[in-house]
């Protein structure tokens, strides 16, 4: 089951949801832009670069990424560019929909990951209790860097005395986060790792 799947669309009406979620990144991108707001610019800029990457492992290794999972990732950086227009500092709970989503995500990728080694060594064997305390340690080892992040560009944004394209608001946020990632990836290890099955052989070609 994919994004798709439970809306119930189409691969087609999938891919159209994608062209139309990158050109409002687009959009946002170049209001950003015109009106001087580089910390927008960015924040839209690189999120739509991310929904270009399933078309570069196309050309570059032929490989055709499920429609929902492509949907998956382009639904999840556009909600980080979208919200950067004002609705983070708007609506608390923006933030906390943003995680889960973003952790979904990289849940996913971890799971892609290990389920790929364990099929590539026989010496890699997890029960299915193990795979969910990976799944739950490769978020929290994730958000603790993303974190990292937020305050390392925060701190060189005011020595440069620029905007942060970033904020930071506080410990109680940072628990807050902490608190959506996990349960983001609660998500995938309860109930979503069938997004991610079709990752899985990619991966493991590529570790030969």
């Amino acid at each position: 089951m994919t994004l798709g799947d439970h809306l119930q669309l189409s691969e087609t009406q999938e891919y159209r949801l994608v062209r139309a979620l990158q050109v409002a990144l687009a959009v946002i991108l170049g209001y950003g832009l015109v009106t001087l707001q580089f910390e927008l610019a960015v924040n839209a800029g690189l999120p739509l670069a991310v929904t270009f990457l399933p078309a570069l492992l196309r050309r570059e290794y032929s490989y055709t990424m499920d429609a929902g999972l492509v949907l998956l990732i382009t639904v999840a950086v556009f909600l980080h560019a979208f919200g950067s227009l004002g609705f983070y500092v708007w609506f608390s709970w923006y933030d906390e929909i943003t995680h889960t989503v973003s952790a979904f995500l990289v849940a996913g990728i971890g799971y892609a990951v290990l389920t790929a080694l364990e099929k590539h060594s026989s010496e890699i064997e997890l029960t299915s209790n193990l795979r969910g305390v990976f799944i739950l340690v490769f978020v929290l080892a994730f958000s603790v860097i993303w974190e990292v992040f937020e305050f390392g560009a925060v701190w060189v944004s005011q020595v440069l005395g620029t905007t942060s394209p970033v904020q930071v608001f506080g410990i109680d946020d940072i628990v807050t986060d902490m608190v959506f990632n996990v349960i983001g990836g609660v998500l995938v290890a309860v109930w979503g790792t069938g997004y991610f099955e079709d990752f899985v052989p990619f991966i493991r070609r590529r570790l030969r």
